[in-house]
């Protein structure tokens, strides 16, 4: 895939393979999709160098490292300088529990996932983040059950 190429059938046939199963060895990733493995390598190859892929990563079962919580804080400021959202940003990134950061629209700023062993820890990640920068408000959500969670993108 060059700059400015669309991807072709193929090259989403692997990425919707490796985003099921980043694990696949060269051989099977060919195979699931119906190339060569040298032709594989390379479309592989430039999906890295383009961008599209960006890396890849192992899914972790939260329950089996003790980390059953999970908040969906959402935060309203009325600062909206460069320099506060430098602050702010520096702020959320700096703490581990932050799976997830989004500015959005609507009645909130910014909505930040948090997944962390119970609600003391999530209480300190909180005292953190106030500590850190001045906020408005901030509310929280706590998930009760995971029905969908990390699915993969549709590829168009």
């Amino acid at each position: 895939m060059t700059e400015g190429k669309k991807m072709d059938l193929r090259d989403k046939k692997i990425i919707a393979a490796l985003q099921e199963d980043s694990s696949l060895s060269q051989r099977q990733l060919a195979e699931k999709v119906n190339l060569s493995q040298n032709a594989c390598w390379r479309r592989l190859q430039k999906l890295n160098e383009s961008g599209v892929i960006k890396g890849s990563t192992v899914l972790l079962d939260r329950e089996k490292l003790d980390l059953g919580l999970v908040v969906f804080m959402m935060v309203k400021t009325r600062h909206h300088s460069a320099e506060w959202l430098k602050a702010f940003r520096a702020a959320v990134l700096n703490i581990p529990d932050v799976v997830d950061f989004f500015r959005i629209g609507g009645d909130y700023d910014y909505m930040i996932k948090v997944i962390t062993e119970n609600m003391t820890t999530y209480d300190a990640v909180y005292q953190r983040l106030i500590a850190s920068v001045e906020l408005d408000s901030v509310t929280s959500y706590f998930s009760m059950e995971a029905i969908a969670e990390q699915r993969p993108l549709k590829i168009y």
